[in-house]
């Protein structure tokens, strides 16, 4: 395969969204018997993990991340790619969201709430709500087919660099509400930890990194993401998300301030 970035086409996406018809965006409740811990210390790890019912497409995207030197592993259903992660956990996974079975929202949920692993939706449903709602489940991104391989690889790779990436200067933080552990990398509120998924945790820590200046969105996104294709939006939803885990008031935060046109600044809680 040739390392040309002409974007895939695919075909258009499927419903999976409620009762037909309905328009209704869902996220599946999942069978007990599917919640696999992971991941298991079996010494072996892949570095991309892509869980993708268009078995053509997840093969030309496996060859080209492949052809740079990145491992690569492939399930078409969620289902199996749970148990997969047990036994071979992933650095970064690509996730559709229109699945037989359970879908990309679902397994999404799934797999955050067992771990931090960068996961990046590539999806050909293009709405705001399907977005919103795959960053808001605990998603780090999200891509539309038809997609560049190059933007992608571009993605992956920088997400692959955040997991062997040199200690970043000082985010150490304690005001006696939320406490922010360098050595340790957890996070604590109230003295309970908080678990933040790996974009959050990043995002939190750039903001600390910087607090008492104002962090431009485009510092944000390059440090945060890796790249500069990143949407505000998605930096926008990310920041919610985030004051609604460590602020008082969401509504009215006293961390996190937006400053107009120019970024966000991170203060004392006080």
């Amino acid at each position: 395969m040739s390392s040309q970035s002409t974007p895939l086409s695919l075909p258009g996406p499927s419903t999976g969204r409620g009762a037909p018809g309905s328009g209704n965006v869902f996220v599946q409740q999942t069978p007990r018997s599917l919640l696999v811990p992971f991941p298991c210390d079996t010494g072996t790890m892949v570095d991309v993990l892509i869980v993708e019912d268009e078995v053509e497409l997840a093969a030309a995207t496996a060859e080209y991340l492949e052809a740079a030197g990145i491992t690569v592993a492939h399930h078409a259903t969620a289902e199996d790619a749970l148990t997969a992660l047990a036994a071979t956990p992933a650095r970064v996974i690509l996730l559709d969201v229109n699945l037989p079975g359970m879908n990309g929202f679902t397994f999404c949920r799934q797999v955050r709430a067992q771990a931090p692993t960068p996961i990046i939706f590539v999806s050909a449903r293009v709405s705001d709500d399907d977005q919103i709602l795959a960053l808001t489940v605990g998603g780090d991104d999200y891509i539309t087919k038809p997609f560049s391989l190059a933007v992608l690889l571009a993605k992956v790779r920088r997400a692959l660099d955040r997991g062997t990436a040199m200690t970043a200067p000082s985010a150490e933080f304690d005001d006696g509400r939320l406490r922010v552990e360098d050595e340790s990398g957890r996070t604590f509120l109230r003295g309970e930890e908080l678990h933040l998924t790996a974009t959050e945790d990043r995002l939190l820590r750039h903001l600390l990194r910087h607090r008492g200046r104002v962090a431009t969105k485009t510092d944000i996104i390059e440090d945060v993401w890796g790249d500069l294709f990143t949407s505000d939006g998605t930096l926008t939803v990310h920041i919610r998300r985030l004051r609604a885990r460590i602020e008082p008031d969401p509504d009215k935060p006293t961390y996190i301030k937006t400053v107009w046109g120019r970024g966000y600044l991170f203060e004392d809680g006080a």
